[in-house]
């Protein structure tokens, strides 16, 4: 029995105390790690927001260059490839649309994941977004 007793006292171990410090500063790290990576989808939905716009500008722009005029809509005037205009390429975010050479019932807007740009044709051809709603003049990215 003497000899277990000592046999246990000479196996070393961690104390409760130090245990329990060990895992606040576990704690603390995981704090400012869920802190400092908090932002990051909303920084991506701002930056993809603003690729957006200004990839759909560039299209608008280069329409305008080669024809003289803005287009009346973005769907199908710069997704149609058989029109000889493709500035942009279609996919199911331009919302009221069905193809690329097909304006179905809008043509004018695209549905991003936070976000909605819209196109007002002429006199100016300007671009839009807005994070929820009605783009217009005011509002901007999210």
């Amino acid at each position: 029995m003497h000899r277990m007793i000592e046999r246990a006292r000479q196996q070393e171990g961690f104390t409760l105390i130090e245990l329990m410090i060990v895992i606040v500063i576990l704690g603390v790290l995981a704090g400012i790690v869920l802190f400092a990576v908090g932002g990051i989808t909303d920084r991506g939905t701002s930056a993809a927001c603003k690729t957006d716009v200004s990839t759909i500008e560039t299209g608008v722009e280069a329409y305008f260059a080669k024809t003289g005029n803005y287009p009346p809509n973005l769907v199908p005037a710069l997704t149609d490839p058989a029109g000889g205009t493709q500035f942009l390429k279609w996919d199911s975010s331009f919302t009221g649309t069905v193809s690329a050479s097909d304006g179905g019932t809008d043509g004018m807007t695209r549905q991003g994941q936070g976000y909605v740009i819209a196109y007002q044709g002429a006199p100016g051809g300007e671009v839009w977004v807005a994070p929820a709603g009605t783009p217009d003049a005011t509002t901007v990215c999210p």
